[in-house]
């Protein structure tokens, strides 16, 4: 199991969270199995931005981002160098600490008021 530390997010995780993952699992189903409701318009299929996420510790340790992933994050709200799509990086055995940012450019955000 990996070790996930969340930093707080004031709507999906207000008071940060600590979660572990499996090897080889996206950073995306880890936060979704542990209750972190991050948004994932396209459904993990790598077409949007909305489950953009900065890996604050650990982001050397991922696999490389591919292709497509980095031209999607050429649109995302907030890209930071250490940005990834976290249903596109998978885990490995390194601890992570993510920040989920505050927007997306998801225009409807499902289940928001």
């Amino acid at each position: 199991m990996t070790q996930i530390v969340v930093l707080p997010h004031p709507e999906l995780c207000p008071e940060g969270a600590v979660i572990e993952g499996q090897a080889g699992e996206s950073i995306c189903d880890a936060l979704l199995k542990a209750e972190i409701e991050i948004e994932h318009a396209c459904e993990k299929s790598c077409a949007c931005t909305t489950c953009h996420v900065i890996v604050r510790e650990g982001f050397d340790a991922l696999d490389a981002a591919e292709e497509l992933e980095e031209d999607l994050l050429d649109k995302a709200w907030g890209l930071e160098p250490c940005s990834r799509l976290s249903c596109q990086a998978k885990l490995g055995t390194t601890p992570l600490v993510v920040e989920i940012p505050r927007y997306t450019l998801n225009v409807v955000g499902e289940g928001r008021r």
